[in-house]
């Protein structure tokens, strides 16, 4: 007989919960993606060997690192290449990278590893095989990279405050998955063992490139890193619009994401009772970790102040909410008195603690069944669904300059998604049909004069099955849509980059502009040979 589910309080709305500037607001939790993993690793006492390691004294050449997960072996080929400085660049459409890699599914031979040298290093311009599963690069942060190897050589203490500051020793600009330029589909491994859940294949990549950073750092400057100092060194990212628009091009998906993360908000807020002393301890270590969160921008480091004192405020009264009935769901509620940053945070804090109760949601977080038009659908109940879950839609002004200020298009020469000006720039004739309020506006307009069913509209109309197929979709997947206008004037890409990298488990988001950031993965996170302990790097704090 299977166990009873939790107890839960209802789900947060998602006229709350899917707007731009609460996921624009969200944190990692113990439910994303790297944090799963690594307890899948732990879990199967993952070892991790490096059976190659070509490298000359500056640091160029290449390595292999090798795990077995699920009943398959799998190989990250490293390859460290001298780069001119004038060559490095983040944007995508550099040519020359500081490191490139290849997850490999097996083990390769010399010759394998001899093409995929030979390859990685072009990155698209490279040929690839279905035995390369995840393609990427990465560049140094040369700063600290170059401190790093120097104190290491001379046998001077490593700058912590540096550590602290910057946090890598590289930073990918990519990690390819999904069949990209000729590597393999995801169907290749969709039904594996501990690579089935959603992105598992590029967060295995990014943490074995974690480990061959400290690696690379120790071989250059000829000695070991301090272990706790190592484990705070995470890997960066750098990461732009190309990013932005896979979560409505998958609403299933973020419905799954986002059906999870409440679900088990939901699990938690039912708690009768819990032991503060463990939410306490967090919340301490969470104002530790916001103490350190420093950016350039100042608009962005203006809004990490305001929730580093919005956190101290709630935190001072915390003691005594979680001495009362439900108390995270007195938590919860009394963080509303904030702002969404401090919200989101509590959120991704009272997760923490209770993984016994929603872990096995993760389970849930990957692709199911495309929904299929239902064609048959009576259009009296489509407008219904509408007026449900698109009410947010019907009122927007698409035909003035604000509600269409922005267009989304792929760029030619990358083939990767770019917002333009629609009003100063030319190829709107080129729109990416990512303006889903607008589409259903018009849908709802059409069907002002139609009954029976949608079959009939739609022979008419064939240029709605798109958003009848996306409303149809919302009756059971609530979660679907983000409730925002995608091609207003204030839509800022990277609302929809932080939910998606807080998903991935980024922390330290450095934006850069509102149309991308730089983050920081892995950071905290078990080292290679520390799998035994996987589960306790929320929010990491560097205490040297």
């Amino acid at each position: 007989m299977n166990a009873p589910l939790p107890a839960q309080e209802p789900l947060r709305s998602p006229d709350e919960v899917m707007r731009l500037a609460r996921m624009g607001a969200m944190f990692p939790t113990r439910l994303s993606f790297l944090r799963t993993l690594m307890r899948r690793l732990s879990a199967e006492k993952v070892v991790v060997t490096r059976p190659h390691w070509v490298m000359d004294a500056e640091g160029y050449g290449h390595g292999v690192y090798q795990l077995d997960l699920g009943g398959f072996t799998y190989s990250l080929v490293a390859v460290s290449n001298r780069l001119d400085p004038e060559q490095r660049t983040d944007r995508v459409i550099a040519e020359a990278w500081d490191a490139a890699f290849v997850l490999y599914d097996g083990v390769p031979d010399q010759g394998e590893i001899a093409r995929i040298c030979a390859s990685a290093p072009l990155q698209e311009a490279g040929r690839f095989t279905p035995r390369d599963l995840v393609l990427s690069r990465a560049n140094k942060s040369v700063r600290l990279f170059a401190h790093v190897t120097s104190a290491l050589r001379d046998g001077t203490p490593v700058d912590a405050e540096m550590v602290a500051q910057i946090g890598y020793l590289m930073r990918t600009t990519a990690v390819y998955g999904n069949g990209k330029f000729g590597i393999a589909d995801r169907n290749v491994i969709a039904e594996r063992p501990g690579l089935d859940g959603p992105f598992m294949a590029e967060m295995l990549t990014v943490w074995l490139i974690r480990g061959f950073t400290h690696d690379l750092a120790e071989h250059v400057g000829g000695a070991a890193l301090e272990r706790n100092l190592k484990r705070h060194i995470g890997v960066g990212n750098s990461t732009g619009l190309g990013m932005a628009p896979f979560l409505v091009s998958h609403p299933e998906l973020l419905n799954n994401w986002m059906m999870v993360r409440e679900t088990a908000l939901a699990r938690v807020r039912a708690l009768p009772r819990v032991d503060a002393g463990p939410v306490l301890e967090l919340a301490a270590r969470a104002a530790r970790h916001l103490a350190q969160w420093q950016v350039p921008d100042a608009a962005h480091q203006a809004r990490i102040e305001r929730l580093r004192e919005e956190w101290d405020s709630l935190r001072g009264g915390m003691a005594e909410l979680l001495d009362q009935p439900k108390p995270l769901d007195q938590l919860v509620r009394a963080s509303r008195a904030f702002g969404l940053d401090c919200q989101e945070l509590v959120v991704s804090l009272v997760l923490e603690p209770y993984g016994e109760i929603i872990d096995g949601l993760t389970e849930c977080m990957g692709m199911a069944a495309p929904v299929p038009l239902q064609p048959a659908m009576g259009v009296a109940q489509l407008r219904e669904l509408i007026d449900l879950n698109f009410h947010w839609a019907l009122p927007m002004d698409f035909d003035c300059d604000a509600g269409c200020a922005q267009f989304w298009y792929v760029s030619e020469e990358k083939l990767e998604p770019r917002l333009g000006a629609r009003h100063e720039e030319p190829g709107a004739e080129l729109e990416s049909p990512l303006d889903i309020g607008r589409q259903v506006q018009a849908l709802s307009f059409d069907l002002n004069d139609y009954d029976g069913t949608l079959a009939a509209f739609l022979r008419g109309f064939p240029q709605h099955r798109s958003a009848v197929r996306r409303v149809q979709r919302t009756a059971s997947h609530p979660y679907a849509e983000i409730r925002d206008n995608l091609i207003g004037e204030d839509c800022r890409p990277i609302d929809m980059l932080r939910c998606k990298l807080s998903f991935f488990g980024a922390s330290k988001f450095d934006p850069k502009s509102d149309r991308w950031t730089r983050i920081t993965l892995a950071q905290g996170a078990p080292l290679h040979d520390e799998l035994a302990a996987a589960d306790d790097w929320w929010l990491p704090v560097f205490e040297p």
